[in-house]
């Protein structure tokens, strides 16, 4: 009799027990790879411009800059100055119409622009980070219609995201940002047609 009533009780326990000693997730969160200490001074070296669109890398390299200011958590100087230096290149720009109208007129573009950009610790003259394919597109409605723009303010509108994108990814460090997938950008690596809107 008392065997009958210690097995329901022993069932109870062991049940209560299963489930007090579950286990608990654990968000996995890599430790950050942050710039060295020995970073404290910023300098952007002027881009290069791999692409056939003039002066693109002054008006990128001029909205770097300004987001650092704007961000002040490192102090900008020249690169002679600088403790760690942003080094890039713009290597992809492509304007693609994806929309016409009844005329076979594009109404609509998507403008992309791809970007291998790093930063140099000078101190150890090595590269902290690398990002070798860094990219923004925008699409936008062409000028010609109510509320479009023209392809120089959407250019500045991918400036102004890779600009920002570039300085998260030196202060919050990596998984921040993050290039395109290496390959897909090398198999699409050919040379890109460009359209200018009329």
């Amino acid at each position: 009799m008392k065997t009958k009533l210690l097995i329901p009780i022993l069932l109870t326990a062991l049940i209560i027990g299963c489930s007090s000693s579950e286990k608990k997730k654990v968000d996995y969160k890599p430790y950050p790879q942050l710039v060295p200490q020995n970073v404290s001074k910023i300098g952007v070296r002027p881009f290069v411009n791999k692409t056939q669109i003039f002066g693109i890398e002054d008006l990128l390299t001029l909205e770097l800059v300004d987001e650092f200011i704007r961000n002040g958590s490192f102090a900008l100087v020249p690169e002679s100055q600088a403790s760690g230096v942003v080094v890039g290149q713009i290597v992809r720009y492509m304007l693609i119409p994806i929309q016409n109208d009844t005329n076979l007129v594009p109404t609509v573009y998507k403008i992309e622009m791809w970007l291998n950009v790093k930063l140099l610790d000078k101190g150890s003259d090595i590269f902290v980070w690398e990002e070798p394919a860094l990219n923004a597109s925008h699409t936008y409605i062409a000028a010609t219609l109510p509320g479009g723009i023209t392809e120089e303010r959407a250019r500045e509108i991918l400036f102004e995201k890779l600009s920002k994108d570039i300085v998260k990814r030196t202060i919050e460090g990596f998984g921040t940002v993050t290039s395109q997938r290496k390959r897909e950008f090398q198999e699409n690596d050919k040379e890109p047609t460009i359209i200018e809107p009329l």
